[in-house]
């Protein structure tokens, strides 16, 4: 059932990104752009989930590579959130 939840949840930030970053091309505003990368890091973030937690459970430890992808997300909506201007 895990597997499900996490694999649903990589699928999920997958859309999003897909989404904002359709938008951004259709109307070039910038926190769409840096919103997209925030889910485009939430993507490889949910993906080294799946990896780390059902594909090697215990083989691999990826938590530090999975902290990096969700700070990189956080950073990257921060960013845009505080130094871009409209």
């Amino acid at each position: 059932m895990a597997a499900i939840v996490y694999s649903l949840c990589a699928l999920t930030s997958l859309a999003c990104f897909v989404l904002l970053f359709r938008s951004w091309r259709a109307s070039q505003h910038r926190l769409l752009f840096w919103s997209a990368l925030c889910f485009a890091c939430m993507t490889v973030n949910n993906f080294l989930l799946v990896v780390d937690k059902v594909v090697f459970p215990v083989e691999r430890d990826l938590s530090t590579w999975r902290l990096a992808a969700g700070l990189a997300a956080v950073m990257l909506l921060i960013y845009g959130l505080v130094w871009e201007e409209e």
